[in-house]
């Protein structure tokens, strides 16, 4: 059995170089210092069934150190999984073999990786996936060195002890080496076992080129019990080629065609070895409670309800109809009102206290094994996780994350609590669906809607209580909007969602009172914005929008409300945008939206100045156009 490890080692260092040097690019030397850990752990530990990569008792394995995916890749091709000839297609454009591991093109593996850092949290995901369906799958979670000086690592380690996590191994690669240098620790591997038993980790230091070693530390992790183990493997950048091994300056550097040839005959030459990765033993968990009907909470127009409370009610209803439905929360769950999931499904609400990074990469790995999964915060909190949000899109996950206490209406909190960059930063996101109700109903029907939407997806929520403006029969289908005040006399069109639409709707009073009619649109829909209901107000307003948001002026609702026009197939509106534009400080929530003028007394000041500039040129072609057509 030895010296088949040592040959399959020695394949999976040959392929590594084969396909970077083919490919003109990639990571040889980080792939080569893994390959002995990968080898005796894909031949003698892992349970996976290569033609259901989905199958859900697999055992999960998580490359973190996404750059090192051609040692990866070639264990794939050693399982047969791949060919050789895929393996050469590595880097090329069409490949299933990206840069860094792809679900999107790759169903081989569940996450994208390669924004270090984020691995052993969406690996603790999947352990408390794998507790919460009573399953024996265990989870393996590949990291560098380098990685472990992101705090988000140091997050996932908590969390894992926290949560006694005994069937996840974090396996550390250390390599010493860096991009750049010399790694913070070098090879003190004592220095990373004393931190991972710190956080209450089970932690070896290991010869990462032994195989018995490796063999027995492995053993070793599956027989602890009670809390997760950390394997910290001393190895060699570049091992195997005595030309690179342990020397700086050959991090993402293919080797050349002739260091290539001299480096496959050093390690041995190429082989052909083929090895079989044991399937799980197929268990049959405890039977889950049947889905229940869905029975949305409801609320009487004459109430006055905060979006943020029905988050909550609307969550735990959606807990009773669908039992695979999870949230977590960043220790804001009496806010966010997450905790009605806790109090109805206790185990089905997982705390991540104050540690946002975690929380939704660890909604990732829970995602892509099946849960559909709330995550909860305040806005303002979730910028710190934005690339965690950005990878769950390149992971094709499917996520919903809820943000409260948007926007400078939370008062007297100040600015360090308001989100006001959300919209665009959620807006931002791959094929992202970003929404914001302004009503009771019309959240708990938007958290209807979302639980079967693909990919993430983002609800925006307020603290203030608002008046339920719809019944709760009302639908809100995602991309539309709603049109609650027009006329055939309307001058202005005002744009606005949440809880600048309230100050829309009391500014539309003010103005009838004056003789002004203006049509007011609840664009709940942030993206995909509702393109048909933009131009038709714009051409029945004369081309006069007014967008009043309570969020900073740049890629907001108005950026949202422009995309309506962008392709240039319709006259361009003249956009007018109320928004956030200097920084708040604390008062009360009036105060702050006059601040900032975009309350309703700015609102009325703001129709008067545009209907007293003239249409758009285009709109007033338009304008004529139509009169000749009509005529």
């Amino acid at each position: 059995m030895a010296d088949t490890l040592a040959g399959l080692a020695a394949q999976l260092r040959v392929d590594s170089i084969r396909a970077t040097t083919a490919a003109g690019s990639g990571h040889p030397s980080s792939s080569m210092s893994a390959a002995d850990i990968v080898a005796v752990l894909f031949q003698k530990y892992l349970r996976f069934d290569f033609q259901h990569p989905h199958a859900p008792d697999n055992d999960r394995f998580v490359l973190s150190k996404g750059h090192a995916c051609p040692v990866l890749y070639a264990a794939f091709k050693a399982a047969g999984a791949i060919d050789d000839a895929e393996l050469l297609t590595l880097r090329q454009f069409g490949s299933r073999l990206e840069g860094h591991p792809n679900p999107h093109v790759l169903p081989l593996v569940d996450v994208a990786t390669g924004s270090l850092g984020q691995g052993l949290a969406i690996g603790v995901g999947m352990a408390l996936t794998a507790r919460l369906d009573q399953r024996r799958f265990r989870t393996y979670v590949m990291m560098g060195d380098s990685e472990t000086a992101e705090g988000s690592v140091w997050e996932a380690f908590d969390k894992a002890a926290h949560y006694k996590l005994d069937t996840l191994c974090a396996l550390i690669d250390m390599n010493r080496l860096g991009q750049s240098g010399e790694t913070e620790l070098g090879w003190n591997g004592e220095a990373y076992v004393a931190r991972a038993r710190a956080f209450g980790w089970h932690a070896l230091a290991v010869d990462g080129h032994d195989l018995g070693a490796i063999d027995r530390a492995l053993a070793e992790a599956q027989a602890t019990k009670g809390r997760p183990t950390c394997l910290v493997f001393k190895t060699e950048k570049g091992h195997g080629y005595s030309l690179i091994a342990n020397h700086e300056h050959w991090h993402g550097k293919p080797l050349p065609e002739d260091k290539a040839r001299e480096a496959i005959q050093e390690l041995g030459g190429e082989r052909n070895l083929r090895f079989d990765v044991r399937k799980p033993e197929v268990t049959k968990p405890t039977a889950k409670p049947a889905a229940g009907p869905l029975k949305l909470p409801t609320y009487a127009t004459d109430e006055k309800v905060a979006t943020r409370k029905v988050y909550g009610d609307a969550l735990a209803a959606l807990g009773d109809a669908y039992p695979d439905l999870v949230a977590l929360d960043a220790e804001v769950s009496n806010s966010t009102y997450s905790e009605e999931l806790r109090k109805a499904h206790p185990d089905r609400y997982f705390e991540m206290y104050i540690a946002e990074q975690n929380m939704v990469s660890s909604g990732v790995g829970m995602a892509v094994l099946g849960k559909r999964v709330f995550v909860s915060t305040f806005a303002a909190f979730l910028s710190r996780a934005y690339d965690q949000l950005r990878m769950a899109a390149v992971s094709n996950a499917t996520l919903h994350v809820c943000g409260s206490h948007a926007g400078v209406s939370i008062g007297e909190d100040g600015p360090s609590q308001m989100g006001l960059e959300d919209l665009a930063m959620m807006r931002a996101v791959a094929g992202s669906t970003v929404l914001y109700p302004s009503d009771a109903n019309q959240t708990a029907r938007l958290m209807a809607a979302l639980v079967d939407l693909r990919g993430i997806s983002y609800l925006r929520t307020t603290r203030a209580k608002t008046p339920v403006l719809y019944a709760p029969t009302e639908e809100f289908p995602i991309g539309g909007s709603k049109v609650l005040r027009r006329s055939d006399r309307d001058v202005v069109t005002i744009v606005a969602a949440g809880i600048t639409l309230h100050e829309a709707l009391e500014a539309h009073a003010r103005l009838q009172d004056a003789g002004v009619s203006v049509r007011v649109i609840d664009l709940y829909s942030v993206k995909p914005v509702d393109v048909k209901t933009l131009r038709q107000a714009a051409k029945e307003t004369q081309g006069r929008l007014l967008v009043v948001e309570d969020h900073w002026a740049e890629g907001g609702l108005a950026d949202a409300v422009l995309e309506a026009f962008s392709d240039g197939t319709e006259p361009l509106p003249r956009v007018k945008r109320l928004a956030v534009r200097k920084l708040p400080g604390s008062g009360k929530p009036e105060e702050l939206l006059a601040a900032a003028g975009i309350d309703a007394t700015h609102i009325v000041e703001a129709v008067h100045a545009l209907r007293d500039t003239p249409a758009s040129e285009g709109s007033r072609a338009t304008s004529t156009a139509q009169t000749r057509r009509t005529h």
